[in-house]
């Protein structure tokens, strides 16, 4: 199966190295873009540029709540708790319900 089959996921381009050297294992996105099983694979591009830049393999989805993220969900993403709250402030301002992806590069 060719990374064109997988599914297409976006990251903005400012985590993709953080991405391939695995510093950042999770992302937190709203409903929208957390309809993901385990064992699923995306092929990764860049937002707005829409570069291809690997594939991930989905390892969970798990919903939580803005106030429960803590030192560990920011470890995973490579940032400060502080860092991390602010950039999820500044992408959903509604904070809406919010899902941890985690996943691994596989290519």
């Amino acid at each position: 199966m060719s990374a064109h089959s997988y599914p297409e996921f976006t990251f903005f381009s400012r985590f993709v190295a953080d991405i391939q050297a695995g510093r950042k294992t999770i992302t937190i996105r709203d409903e929208s873009e957390a309809n993901w099983q385990p064992g699923q694979r995306l092929a990764l591009f860049t937002n707005p540029e829409h570069q291809p830049f690997g594939t991930i393999e989905v390892l969970s989805v798990k919903a939580v709540a803005f106030d429960e993220l803590n030192e560990e969900h920011a470890r995973q993403e490579n940032m400060t708790l502080p860092e991390l709250k602010q950039v999820i402030r500044e992408i959903y301002p509604d904070l809406p319900p919010l899902y941890v992806i985690e996943f691994k590069m596989i290519a």
